[in-house]
């Protein structure tokens, strides 16, 4: 595989992972794996996003660009990947905002990270498969749609569908027919999530009714972070979930 001016090979690994795990989603077939990993490389020398699935939501890359924000985002991976509370923690503001309650700073990060009851490692590891958008103040954003207008649909009950030709069912049964298949696309929970459920009878934007399995589906207010350079250094300044 060719290297690309001006990128680390540390960086190119990471967003050429990124576009395995998206792959992985539906175990795609090894010639679909090389020819994603081509798209990523060749993508990742020009000017134009770099996508990592099919779909309009599907995980892609904005951030190429930003001074700064790709050694950022390769220590961010690789504290998450050795679970390194102190690695994590130091990349931090001060103030980071934790939750819409007032909580927030790195004491309180490092005691959600060790907790035996907080799944936020795993969360942050979902979280950077989903790409990185640039935000309005010149940040950057991951997920990657955080910033992305979502007309006519309501946060609370909406869900994103992750992964390439989810089955949509008829019934909630892993046996039932298909309706029809659904990729990385918004859709509307049509009775409320059930999360101890296997599957959640959703919407899709033409009218459609189904059931996905549970663990395809992501809530658009599920955790979110954001960081920002001061001073040339980078820093997540918000990891939250909720509204």
């Amino acid at each position: 595989m060719r290297m690309i001016a001006g990128r680390t090979p540390g960086v190119l690994v990471a967003v050429v992972a990124l576009a395995l795990a998206a792959c992985s989603q539906e175990n795609a077939p090894s010639d679909k794996i090389r020819n994603a990993a081509d798209t990523v490389v060749d993508q990742v020398g020009g000017s134009s996003p770099v996508r990592l699935a099919l779909g309009k939501y599907a995980p892609r890359d904005d951030c190429q660009d930003l001074p700064g924000a790709e050694d950022f985002r390769g220590q961010l991976a690789a504290a998450i990947k050795r679970r390194d509370t102190d690695a994590l923690t130091a990349l931090a503001a001060p103030d980071v905002k934790l939750d819409f309650g007032g909580g927030s700073g790195r004491a309180q990060l490092r005691a959600l990270l060790e907790s035996q009851d907080s799944d936020l490692w795993a969360e942050l590891d979902q979280l950077m498969r989903l790409g990185c958008g640039v935000n309005k103040q010149g940040g950057l954003s991951i997920p990657w749609y955080v910033e992305e207008p979502f007309d006519n649909v309501d946060p609370a009950s909406a869900m994103l569908v992750v992964g390439e030709r989810v089955p949509m069912r008829s019934d909630p049964l892993a046996e039932a027919g298909e309706a029809e298949e659904v990729s990385w696309d918004i859709v509307t929970l049509v009775s409320g999530l059930e999360p101890d459920k296997p599957f959640q009878k959703v919407r899709t934007s033409d009218g459609t009714e189904g059931f996905i399995a549970t663990d395809k589906l992501r809530s658009l207010l599920d955790y979110r972070l954001i960081a920002s350079s001061r001073d040339g250094k980078w820093s997540f300044t918000s990891l939250v979930a909720g509204d």
